[in-house]
């Protein structure tokens, strides 16, 4: 428990923070599974709309701090080449 109140208000903040970064993190990875589920499936349409609704996610966390840019690159370029190889 804190002991004072600044601690008491910062406790209070961290417990804002995680719960809106827990959501944020789940919406990223929501859009990376949609990516690569319609990979899965082979449509190449769907694969590269959901590719953009993903890079959209995945850039606005790295905006946000919660997740560093090279990861974010990381993730783009590999959906990016799993969706480029479709047929």
């Amino acid at each position: 428990m804190a002991n004072t109140k600044s601690a008491e208000k910062a406790a209070r903040q961290a417990a804002k923070h995680r719960e809106r970064n827990v959501a944020l993190r789940s919406k990223s990875r929501t859009a990376i599974r949609s990516v690569n589920e319609a990979i899965a499936s082979g449509n190449k349409a769907e694969a590269e709309k959901a590719y953009r609704d993903a890079v959209g996610v995945v850039d606005s966390l790295v905006n946000k701090k919660l997740v560093h840019r090279n990861v974010a690159s990381r993730h783009k370029s590999r959906l990016a080449a799993k969706v480029k190889k479709l047929k």
